[in-house]
């Protein structure tokens, strides 16, 4: 029998599939079951978005390969948007599109860091991260986040982690998988730490157009014109546009680490699928009233889930945003894997374990509610309360 990769057997199975069998048990007791485990829209597309891809789908010319850093005029409206967005002067040259942002992470952290080196990965973490950096031979440094202080990371606890091997800090804000949201001062804390110590900050906004109503970006860095020599940010089309089939994701960063990204890219993906990115450049600018519409319905239902805490006892939200709500669950000593089974096989609801974000979070449950209209949302209460896991 040949050998297989230790750090590809050493890495944890993908949680989301496991969870789910879990669901194969549900008797429908409670009513219809409520997948809350994965961050996927609920709406499909806009209807002229899905004609394009379709169209787009048909032609020639997009069935040949395309440039590795992605189509010129995606590249060209996504700049437009991204300098708009953060009152910077940013180029198609400072993109690239990816087959996804999973891909988009894979592709910074090995432009920056070979094996053996150190990423600081805030703690709880979105689960492909760590696997990726694992599965890479990159040492993680978990920057624990608190509950007590929402899940919000403190610069100072990052710097005591920066060792000689350190080569990357890593945010995700809105945060997946606390939906915690990141002060603009706080990031700005963050990348003074990276210039200081000459360290990539990997900023990590694929639920950028998720923030609270009013809020217009997480952060000012892009003003900035050293910002390309520290700061590496990525992006998700799937949850903006409602397209996570068709896996299209954002680089922006400086002309230094763009070649590196251009060198991965061109390794794993040679260009990313072509239909998404010509629909896309139309539609960053034609379905924008449409991605409002949809902003504003996710912050209506982060107001449903705080109600739907407020009415199970026990129960509390430590931390809620964008995509997610990360409950405390109300069994001391319970793990939380035992706690989210038991609410999938006599509940029906799946949400996903803390534990499976991160060491010292048994006490927690995330819940993705995107994908979840108020009907499903209201019936909640009613499933939380009672269970005995």
């Amino acid at each position: 029998m040949f050998a297989l990769n230790p750090g590809v057997v050493d890495t944890g199975t993908p949680p989301i599939p496991a969870a789910r069998a879990w669901m194969s048990r549900y008797d429908g007791a409670f009513g219809p079951a409520i997948d809350l485990s994965q961050a996927a829209p609920g709406a499909p597309p806009p209807q002229d978005l899905l004609e394009r891809l379709a169209c787009a789908a048909g032609t020639a010319e997009v069935a040949r390969y395309g440039p590795i850093l992605g189509d010129e005029a995606l590249r060209r409206a996504y700049a437009a948007e991204v300098s708009a967005i953060y009152g910077g002067d940013v180029g198609p040259q400072d993109v690239a599109i990816t087959a996804g942002c999973n891909l988009a992470f894979v592709a910074a952290v090995l432009a920056v860091a070979a094996p053996g080196d150190g990423v600081i990965l805030p703690a709880p973490w979105y689960f492909n991260h760590q696997m990726t950096l694992q599965m890479l031979g990159v040492t993680v440094q978990p920057l624990t986040c608190r509950a007590e202080n929402r899940f919000v990371p403190d610069p100072a606890a990052a710097e005591a982690l920066i060792g000689p091997a350190t080569r990357a800090i890593v945010l995700v804000t809105p945060n997946n998988p606390t939906g915690a949201i990141y002060p603009e001062g706080l990031i700005a804390e963050f990348a003074a730490l990276a210039r200081r110590h000459g360290l990539a900050l990997i900023l990590d906004e694929t639920y950028r157009d998720f923030l609270p109503d009013g809020t217009v970006r997480a952060h000012g860095l892009l003003a900035r014109d050293d910002w390309r020599d520290h700061v590496v940010q990525l992006y998700s089309f799937s949850k903006s546009y409602a397209i996570p089939g068709h896996r299209t994701g954002a680089i922006t960063a400086g002309p230094k680490a763009m070649a590196s990204i251009l060198k991965v890219l061109d390794s794993f993906q040679i260009c990313a699928a072509r239909p998404a990115q010509a629909a896309l450049a139309w539609a960053i600018e034609a379905v924008a009233p449409w991605r409002q519409a949809m902003r504003a319905t996710i912050n209506a239902r982060i107001a449903a889930f705080e109600q739907v805490v407020a009415e199970a006892p026990g129960w509390s939200a430590t931390s809620i945003g964008a995509y997610f709500a990360y409950l405390r669950h109300p069994f001391d000593g319970v793990p939380a894997e035992r706690v989210a089974e038991r609410l999938a096989v006599e509940r029906g609801v799946l949400g996903l374990p803390g534990s499976f974000f991160g060491p010292g979070q048994d006490d927690h449950i995330r819940l993705a509610f995107a994908n979840a209209d108020e009907t499903a949302i209201a019936t909640l209460p009613g499933r939380l309360r009672g269970l005995r896991p």
